[in-house]
């Protein structure tokens, strides 16, 4: 074997260590060379080789150690000076199965066209359907059954053929076999028991032309087969007449018996043709509860027959006012139209009297209007008090209109500040709250779109449609306000920006909320939210059946559907604003988004591309936190030391899987006080950070991240830290 091979196969067999070599000895004296000799001395010389390949390797076994050495030498003077600045190598650490930087990865976001662009906006191939309705109805307060003919003109701008039309028809939720009563749980919004009630439609036909049409039923949904497609560009026209029994009051609609008659609220109350997009076709998710709805555009003109004494108030604009008020009673409704107070129509003494109406004894038939509304909803009772007053705004062409700001209700709202001033110098009431919420809501986001607004006191304890709202608020003038004012603020979203409520209601409930807490504070002159108001997320955010936002609206767990849609996306917008982008920055986003989806649908993607195109910021890691997961948000301080007199060295950890810019207030011996805010962007490779503080000779006693507790925190615990004789004085303490 070569003597080198023969050496180093050696070497490996005892791995560099000492290893001793059994030789014969041999005598002294010099013999001759011999064959046997020969051998000998290449194993003595072998043993020489393998004697300086030993210490070869013990040298370099030193050296090593010597480095190590001097390597944690170094770590522990690093130690005692303070942390290193910047990411800290952590890369094994893990978020979800996730490193923490991938939270800033892009979006997964639909393919951007010509239809949704990729910064957001409509694109010039844009469409979108219309649909048109004339709808006689017919109400008998005494059996509570609604009797109606419909006909519809659907336009199909589309570039499909369509072979037949899908109906919604949401009052067969109230029959006992409906998937939403069969899938009713407890604490849904549609929890109550229906006993006997007998619900839902009775549909005697639809027809096109004379023809009758044959459609199927599928619980809330009917599909209309049609004999011929509707083609890309065309108008198909049809015919329905329908019926149902009031239910009891669920959701959304009821009536209500008051001291000096009923209330009934409509809503949700005719078939009406479901919303065929580009991104779904049409749009059959059922009508279960939670989720609302999702429609065209177009405009109704609809009459409604009730018996003299009962009032009418519905979405648009009263067509025949002379035929169904008195002339005293109109004379009124223009004194309000010019007023900014507010002026009684029918007074608590003239309720039930008739005499706001013209003179006779047969029913009335209330005929209304409206242009461009996604749906249509009234109101009618015989014990409303009626009063009004004008918002003023401004359109984009700069034109000033008014508004006419209107309230209905029984004289028992007198109690519950329906109609009562209650802050000194500040107006008050019903109709007042309306006023603040349009004049304010139009000078901030986009003019306010209808001719009227109003106020309904029934059963119902809030809702939304185009130009009227159903409020119950029978509590206090902080709840009224806070009902109302949330009301009138969804004739923007979904009202205007035109959103699909059953499968992203955060993209309506969550954006009005958030709209809310503006106007609340200029009504009243200050945020009424308390510190620490983010903690009320904390529950969901940290529970095991946390879903995210995104979820559609029906399959969200009961509990957590008002912190999902409301509270959540909200609070994730107000800190958007406040925090990530600033009001300016923010604002110029926000109303870019509004004046681009006026009057048309965007999705989810369309909302992430337009906020990020017109505010100039990557928002990946904000929409994936906050609306597209149930991720958590724990920031914490792992360390404070001193490096000298002069300089220490804060560390920071994120042990959640949501990230969010730091800030952090850092308190010194002498008491004074130091903001330290850092960009979200520190979190993009690791999730520890190490902050440089120049003391200036003073030590630092307490260190808070989010010190003005805006952030929903998991756990508070590791957000503060204390020196330790602060600490043992706020002990003694």
């Amino acid at each position: 074997m070569n003597r080198v091979l023969l050496a180093a196969s050696l070497l490996s067999l005892v791995g560099c260590a000492t290893t001793e070599i059994e030789t014969t000895e041999t005598n002294s004296e010099p013999q001759a060379e011999t064959p046997q000799s020969s051998e000998a001395e290449q194993i003595a010389q072998l043993q020489r080789d393998l004697e300086e390949a030993r210490q070869q390797a013990q040298e370099a076994k030193k050296q090593a150690e010597e480095q190590e050495e001097q390597r944690r030498q170094a770590q522990a003077e690093r130690r005692r000076r303070g942390p290193e600045f910047g990411a800290v190598d952590d890369s094994t650490r893990r978020i979800t199965g996730e490193t923490i930087g991938d939270i800033f990865a892009p979006l997964d976001l639909p393919t951007a066209n010509e239809m949704r662009l990729g910064s957001g906006a409509p694109g010039t191939e844009w469409w979108q359907q219309r649909c048109d309705y004339i709808i006689d109805a017919r109400l008998d307060p005494e059996s509570r059954r609604l009797e109606a003919t419909m006909k519809v003109t659907y336009h199909n701008n589309s570039p499909h053929d369509l072979d037949y039309v899908w109906l919604q028809l949401e009052q067969n939720l109230f029959k006992p076999d409906s998937l939403g009563t069969l899938s009713r749980t407890p604490g849904s919004v549609m929890s109550t028991d229906l006993g006997a009630f007998d619900g839902g439609y009775t549909i005697p036909y639809i027809r096109s032309a004379g023809s009758d049409l044959d459609f199927s039923i599928y619980d809330t949904l009917a599909r209309v087969d049609l004999d011929e497609p509707i083609g890309s560009g065309e108008t198909f026209e049809f015919e329905l007449a329908f019926g149902f029994n009031m239910p009891p009051h669920l959701r959304r609609m009821g009536a209500e018996d008051v001291e000096q008659g009923t209330i009934f609220e409509y809503a949700q109350w005719f078939p009406h043709v479901t919303k065929y997009d580009d991104v779904n076709g049409w749009n059959t998710l059922p009508y279960i509860g939670n989720g609302e709805f999702y429609t065209d555009f177009g405009d109704y003109e609809v009459s409604i027959t009730v018996p003299r004494g009962f009032l009418v108030e519905g979405t648009g604009v009263l067509q025949n006012p002379e035929e169904v008020l008195s002339s005293e009673t109109i004379a009124r409704l223009d004194d309000a139209r010019q007023s900014d107070t507010t002026v009684l129509i029918v007074t608590p003494e003239e309720v039930g009297t008739g005499s706001y109406h013209p003179e006779g004894a047969e029913d009335l038939t209330w005929a209304f209007s409206a242009r461009d509304v996604r749906t249509f909803a009234f109101a009618t009772s015989n014990a409303f008090i009626w009063d009004a007053c004008t918002a003023n705004i401004t359109e984009l062409g700069g034109t000033e209109r008014a508004v006419l700001c209107q309230s209905f209700y029984p004289k028992e709202a007198e109690a519950w500040y329906w109609n009562r001033e209650w802050l000194p110098n500040k107006p008050g009431g019903s109709t007042q709250y309306i006023k603040h919420s349009i004049e304010f809501y139009s000078d901030w986001l986009y003019p306010y779109p209808y001719q009227e607004m109003s106020n309904i006191n029934g059963a119902e304890g809030g809702m939304e449609y185009p130009g009227i709202i159903f409020c119950g608020a029978k509590t206090n003038d902080a709840g009224l306000f806070g009902v109302t004012d949330h009301e009138v603020g969804h004739n923007w979203y979904p009202m205007l920006v035109n959103t699909d409520e059953r499968r992203y209601m955060w993209m309506d409930e969550g954006f009005n909320s958030f709209i809310n807490m503006y106007s609340n504070a200029d009504y009243y002159g200050e945020m009424r939210f308390r510190r620490g108001g983010a903690q009320r997320l904390t529950p969901v955010m940290n529970s095991e059946t946390a879903q995210a936002s995104n979820t559609p609206a029906d399959r969200h767990w009961p509990r957590w559907v008002g912190t999902l849609n409301y509270s959540k996306p909200a609070w994730a917008l107000y800190l958007l604003r406040e925090v990530v982008l600033g009001p300016e920055r923010f604002d110029t986003a926000w109303k870019s988004y509004t004046h681009r989806w006026a009057y048309k649908h965007p999705q989810p993607a369309d909302f992430f591309r337009s906020m990020e195109d017109a505010s100039g910021t990557d928002l990946a890691w904000f929409w994936r936190g906050w609306f597209l997961s149930a991720a958590k948000l724990d920031q914490g301080i792992a360390e404070v030391s001193a490096i000298d007199e002069n300089r220490a060295g804060i560390t920071l950890v994120n042990e959640g899987d949501m990230v969010m810019p730091v800030m952090m207030e850092i308190t010194y011996d002498d008491e004074s006080t130091e903001r330290i805010d850092l960009p979200v962007q520190i979190w993009g490779a690791a999730n520890t950070w190490r902050v440089p503080v120049k003391t200036d000779g003073k030590a630092i006693t307490k260190v808070v991240l989010d010190p003005n507790e805006m952030y929903p925190e998991i756990t508070r615990k590791n957000n503060i830290w204390e020196s330790e004789s602060n600490s043992e004085e706020s002990a003694e303490q």
